[in-house]
């Protein structure tokens, strides 16, 4: 899944996949999406989450699943 936004800072990819984890303001959203994500994908699945950045050029989160 790939944007063309800003990217994200190493500081902030670091820290994305952590529960609780927002870049929102207190009150809007539980940082938990991700956290929720890459536990499902990695450990009910056996795969990989990885996230690709670039600052202003975008982002790319690549779902790899294990072949069964």
């Amino acid at each position: 899944v790939s944007d063309n936004g800003n990217g994200m800072p190493e500081e902030i990819v670091d820290k994305i996949f952590q529960p609780f984890f927002t870049t929102k303001p207190t009150g809007e959203g539980t940082g938990l999406g991700l956290s929720m994500s890459y536990d499902i994908i990695t450990k009910s699945h056996n795969g990989e989450l990885r996230v690709d950045t670039k600052e202003k050029e975008g982002t790319t989160f690549i779902i790899i699943l294990a072949n069964i």
